[in-house]
C-alpha cells in the first residue's frame, strides 16, 4: 500500500465561514476542488499533495486522506472493520498515534468512547500482524487517525495534519484574546488591500493582524514556521517530498521594500508582545510599532491604504459603556484623520458598531469563537463628502 503516492478523495477543514477563501488558495495552488461546502472542501489527491497542502494554507484546518468508507451502526462494528484494516502497512510498531473523531450516531453519546474503539482496533491489529504495540494518546505531534462518522456511514482518515492548521506557528505570546491567524488572513484576503499600498494597525494587540498582512503581502507561508506534521509519522513518508516543497515556499517569499505597515497599542505589554511574535515569524523589522492610542497613530498621507480595527466588543474584555465611546471614537478618528484610506473594523458586537457613526459600504460575515461577526468596510472619502450615520 503506497498511500503517499497512491490518489484518495482529500478533505480540507476550516472554521466556519473561511471555505471561499479556503478554496482562493486551493485553486491558486493548482488543484481542482470537487466541491465547497461551509467548512471546507473536497478534492482528490495524494499525500504527497497534502504535504503541499499542509505546508501552503492559510485559511485551513486539517488536511484529512481518506482511507475506507462503510457503513456502521455500531461501535463494536467499527472496532470490527477496523481490525481487519492494513495498519501496519501505515503505522510504525514502535511509534505513536493519535485519534480524534466527529460522531454523530444515535449509539454514541461520547466521541471518546469511539476514539477508545478505534484505537483498541489499531493497536490490536498491529499487536497479532507485528508482535509490537504502539504506543497511543491525545496529543497530536505523532501520527493523527480521523474518524467521521454520521448516522449509519463512517470513513476513515489519515490526519496530515496533526496540530491544527488554523494556528500558524509563530504567535509563541498570545496575549489578551487573540484572533485566529486563519482567520485573520481571511479577513485580509477579504479586503481591497492590494498589499503594496500602505496598512495601518491600531489597536493591535499581540499583532496577529500585521504579521499576517506582511506575511500576505510578502507570500511568506505558514509552512516557513512549522516542522512537524502528522504525515511525517506515516510508513512511506519521504523527506525529499517535505523539503522539495519547503525549499519551493521558501523560494516563493517577495522582497517589498516600500510597503509600509504601521501597529500600534496603547499597551506597553501587547507592543512588546506584538514585537516578539512578529520576530519568531521573521518580520520584526518589517512593521513600525508604536506605544500611543489609536488616534495618536501615524497615517501615511501620500498613498492611502487601508485602515485596519479589530476592537475589543465586550465578550471577554471591557465594559459595553466605554466600549461605545472608544467605537464612536474610532469612527471619528477615520473621518477626520484617513481620508482616502479604505476602513475596516472586525467585530463580533453588532450593537456596538452602530457607535461607530458611518455607514459601511460591505458587511463581510465571519465567525469566531461561536459568535457570529462582521468585517464592515468603510470608504472614506476625502473633500467635502457628507458622511451618512449608521442607521441599521
Amino acid at each position: 500500500m503506497k498511500i503517499f503516492t497512491s490518489p484518495s478523495r482529500i478533505i480540507v477543514t476550516c472554521s466556519k465561514r473561511l471555505s471561499t477563501y479556503l478554496e482562493k488558495e486551493v485553486v491558486d495552488l493548482g488543484f481542482v476542488p470537487e466541491s465547497t461546502f461551509a467548512t471546507g472542501l473536497e478534492l482528490y489527491g495524494t499525500i504527497n499533495d497534502c504535504i503541499k497542502l499542509n505546508l501552503n494554507l492559510r485559511c485551513a484546518s486539517q488536511v484529512h486522506f481518506s482511507l475506507k468508507e462503510f457503513e456502521v451502526n455500531h461501535p463494536d462494528e467499527l472496532y470490527r472493520v477496523l481490525l481487519e484494516y492494513p495498519w501496519e502497512n501505515i503505522l510504525s510498531n514502535d511509534g505513536y498515534f493519535s485519534v480524534t473523531s466527529n460522531v454523530d450516531h444515535p449509539s454514541i453519546n461520547n466521541n471518546l468512547y469511539v476514539n477508545v474503539k478505534v484505537k483498541d482496533a489499531i493497536v490490536d491489529r498491529m499487536s497479532r500482524q507485528t508482535g509490537q504495540r504502539p504506543n497511543s494518546g491525545s496529543t497530536l505531534n505523532g501520527a493523527v487517525i480521523y474518524v467521521f462518522w454520521k448516522q449509519e456511514r463512517a470513513e476513515i482518515f489519515l490526519d496530515t495534519s496533526g496540530e491544527t492548521l488554523s494556528k500558524h506557528g509563530y504567535r509563541k505570546i498570545p496575549g489578551k484574546a487573540p484572533m485566529l491567524e486563519a482567520l485573520a488572513t481571511a479577513t485580509l484576503m477579504a479586503s481591497k488591500w492590494d498589499r503594496k499600498s500602505p496598512f495601518i494597525n491600531p489597536m493591535c494587540g499581540s499583532g496577529t493582524v500585521a504579521i499576517e498582512a506582511i506575511l500576505l503581502a510578502t507570500n511568506r507561508k505558514p509552512g516557513l514556521f512549522r516542522k512537524n506534521y502528522s504525515f511525517m509519522h506515516f510508513i512511506g513518508y519521504d523527506e525529499n517530498v517535505y523539503n522539495n516543497a519547503l525549499a519551493e515556499i521558501q523560494e516563493q517569499i517577495k522582497d517589498i521594500p516600500e510597503l509600509i505597515v504601521i501597529a500600534s497599542d496603547i499597551s506597553e505589554d501587547a507592543i512588546e508582545i506584538a514585537k516578539a511574535n512578529a520576530g519568531n515569524a521573521g518580520v520584526r523589522d518589517l512593521i513600525r510599532f508604536k506605544q500611543c492610542d489609536f488616534e495618536e497613530t501615524f497615517i501615511h498621507e501620500g498613498k492611502p491604504g487601508v485602515i485596519y480595527f479589530n476592537p475589543e466588543y465586550g465578550e471577554r474584555l471591557g465594559e459595553i459603556s466605554e466600549l461605545e465611546e472608544t467605537y464612536a471614537r474610532m469612527g471619528d478618528f477615520m473621518k477626520k484623520k484617513c481620508q482616502g484610506y479604505t476602513g475596516y473594523i472586525f467585530t463580533g458586537n453588532l450593537d456596538l458598531a452602530k457607535k461607530i457613526g458611518l455607514k459601511a459600504s460591505r458587511r463581510i460575515e465571519f465567525y469566531t469563537a461561536r459568535l457570529d461577526c462582521r468585517l464592515f468596510e468603510y470608504e472614506l472619502y476625502g473633500g467635502t463628502r457628507r458622511e451618512i450615520k449608521e442607521t441599521t
